[in-house]
């Protein structure tokens, strides 16, 4: 990158900024996802997923290195990987505890996970709130997903539930979708990946030929 961005380099890349790069991110995070879900099926393209990997690692290392350029508070791609395993050590406290950590199972894990998260969020201006920090830009049934995991987290589950229920009663078409979200994760399943899987079946089944009967 820095030979890129730098004397004798490419144009393109040189004149790139957060802004204009921000849409490649959201395209190689999408393309790394549909060759992901993908990947523990048999005969799963590995190639591929690493291909897409490392598209999305290319989006990181670009940021990284513009934002190193920036005039008062630079930062570079190592500063990014301390940041994240600072983050990791900080939110693992059963692993890297001084003297040994806690003996815990994967659902007291996240629990924890979610208790350190939500105080980090308390010493952020303008992430109080238990959603806080839920980007509004998310497709909209990750976002429902992950709205309504936060909500049950904070155990506002039965709230969350009656709330449903009482737009379902003034007939909100969105409540519908709501209550599918809740349903499929009460058995464990994620709404939009779900949903991808099937859009993808069907895609792939799909007669390509328009029927003229």
């Amino acid at each position: 990158m820095d030979r890129l961005r730098g004397p004798g380099g490419c144009p393109w890349d040189a004149r790139q900024t957060h802004a204009s790069l921000t849409p490649y991110l959201v395209e190689e995070a999408f393309e790394a996802v549909e060759a992901l879900e993908r990947l523990d099926d048999d005969g799963a393209d590995r190639d591929h997923a690493r291909e897409e990997l490392g598209d999305v690692l290319l989006q990181v290392l670009f940021h990284a290195r513009v934002a190193a350029e920036h005039g008062q508070e630079p930062f570079d791609v190592d500063d990014v990987a301390a940041g994240l395993v600072d983050k990791l050590v900080h939110r693992h406290p059963h692993v890297f505890a001084p003297g040994g950590g806690e003996d815990l199972d994967a659902a007291q894990v996240e629990s924890r996970w979610e208790q350190l998260k939500a105080q980090e969020n308390r010493t952020k201006p303008g992430r109080q709130g238990v959603l806080d920090g839920i980007p509004a830009g998310m497709p909209e049934l990750a976002r429902a997903t992950k709205v309504t995991s936060r909500l049950r987290r904070a155990g506002h589950a039965s709230w969350l539930r009656g709330w449903t229920a009482a737009r379902l009663e003034g007939r909100d078409p969105g409540a519908l979708l709501l209550e599918e979200v809740l349903d499929l994760h009460d058995v464990d399943v994620d709404a939009a990946a779900a949903l991808r899987r099937t859009l993808a079946d069907l895609v792939a089944e799909a007669p390509a030929a328009p029927d003229r009967g």
